[in-house]
């Protein structure tokens, strides 16, 4: 494990600052082939975009943004734990878009990031966390790994970033 990455919480004031540095993320996470809602090829524009549209979530409290940045400031990973849920589900929330670029892989920060999302979900008083990850892949062995429970696979579900068809396995975990 990598002792030379931080991990924290992205206040909503400054959410908005991390905007390109978080587009760099996802663009080098989707050209590496990652499933996480985006196809090839990505532009900046789109990007920028998405991330512009979380910074205004994070600043209206209905998202808890978590950076890992190295030594020397530079973020190599992100996760988001969105808890802004409907009246009947106050007690849960969605894991999305963990995510650690291609140079920083296998250094146990994706790690890192999810025991941090879990205390941050923890402190918004969230007892049920959710997410959704591409079948067979590295992220659903982490997920297991880090306690998280197996619903089911869905085949076909969502598209990898060059078009070809995946399944999508679902995952719960219950915060203690």
């Amino acid at each position: 494990m990598n002792e030379n990455i931080t991990v924290r919480r992205v206040g909503a004031n400054e959410a908005s600052g991390y905007i390109e540095t978080l587009a760099d993320v996802l663009i080098d996470c989707v050209e590496g082939g990652a499933s996480v809602s985006f196809m090839l090829p990505i532009s900046r524009a789109t990007a920028v975009e998405f991330w512009t549209r979380v910074a205004h979530g994070v600043a209206r409290n209905e998202r808890i943004l978590l950076v890992a940045e190295d030594a020397k400031g530079n973020v190599v990973g992100t996760v988001q734990i969105v808890v802004d849920q409907p009246e009947n589900q106050p007690h849960r929330a969605d894991v999305a878009k963990m995510l650690v670029v291609r140079r920083a892989r296998r250094q146990g920060i994706a790690q890192r990031l999810m025991a941090a999302a879990d205390d941050a979900a923890r402190a918004a008083g969230k007892s049920v966390l959710v997410l959704d990850t591409v079948t067979g892949g590295d992220a659903e062995r982490l997920y297991e790994r880090a306690g998280w429970q197996r619903v089911g696979v869905v085949p076909n579900y969502a598209l990898m970033p060059d078009g070809t068809p995946c399944a999508t396995t679902f995952f719960h975990k219950q915060l203690a």
